[in-house]
């Protein structure tokens, strides 16, 4: 069921399902909490699973003109305190993982399990702080054209074209993104710090989902953050875009891993 709270006189959208553990997942750049429809069936029949779209996301509003990922992360705080729940698992895809690496630094006692999908514990390098702003800057000019080619880039060749209509599909809902919600999150992500040290320090189960042909991630470099620090990993064949590209093996994944928290 689709309800919202206000965090700072905004509205921030959530959905909750299922009775059990909690389970928070979180949604990626230019995307929502409708991507977990496939994982929130299969999860809420054992756990109770929260879906929130984050600031700028869905029907989530925007709050100011930077989303730093410790902004999105406190909106997070604010559902879950609204909702009583004072342990949980999350499990955040590409943003949504830095998000909640953000969430997990000042909360790491509510942390029972972890789980970053198509993401890192890492800060943007230079060059990808560079293609952050300089899309900040093209993209009020070219919104439509700008999303669209983010999200071609996000999948693997072969599954481009196998997933066709589920990938238009996804760009339809990320064309429903506000503009103040690009820029704010793209700036946000641009100066987030490095969170490794989050990971090292938490106890709990830790997994990490990669994808052999993410464009976004390089495998070597994920698979050597992730065995650095203790994380569990499911890698796939195909690329950033896990819950569409795999999403029978990513669901079974998901099932094991909360089984295991």
């Amino acid at each position: 069921m689709q309800d919202f709270i206000f965090y700072k006189n905004t509205k921030i959208s959530f959905s909750t399902r299922g009775k059990g553990t909690a389970v928070v997942l979180l949604h990626g750049f230019l995307e929502n909490s409708s991507m977990w429809k496939a994982v929130t069936e299969v999860l809420s029949k054992r756990n109770r699973v929260i879906a929130i779209d984050l600031l700028g996301h869905g029907q989530t509003e925007c709050l100011g003109y930077v989303h730093s990922m410790e902004l999105m992360a406190d909106a997070v705080a604010a559902v879950l305190k609204h909702l009583r729940i004072r342990r949980t698992i999350v499990i955040g895809h590409s943003m949504g993982g830095y998000v909640a690496l953000a969430f997990a630094e000042k909360n790491i006692e509510k942390i029972k399990g972890f789980c970053l999908m198509n993401s890192t514990s890492l800060a943007d390098d230079e060059e990808r702080k560079l293609l952050r702003s300089r899309a900040n800057k093209l993209v009020p000019q070219n919104f439509n054209n700008m999303v669209q080619l983010s999200f071609a880039n996000l999948f693997s060749e072969e599954s481009g074209i196998l997933f066709k209509e589920e990938k238009e599909a996804a760009i339809q809902e990320a064309l429903k993104t506000s503009l103040q919600g690009y820029i704010a999150c793209q700036e946000g992500m641009r100066i987030r710090p490095n969170r490794a040290q989050v990971l090292q320090n938490l106890s709990c189960e830790k997994l990490s989902i990669i994808g052999k042909k993410d464009p976004v991630l390089e495998l070597a470099k994920s698979i050597k953050e992730a065995n650095k620090l203790n994380m569990k990993t499911e890698v796939f064949n195909d690329g950033h875009m896990s819950h569409i590209e795999n999403k029978e093996a990513l669901i079974t994944a998901f099932q094991q891993f909360v089984k295991s928290c």
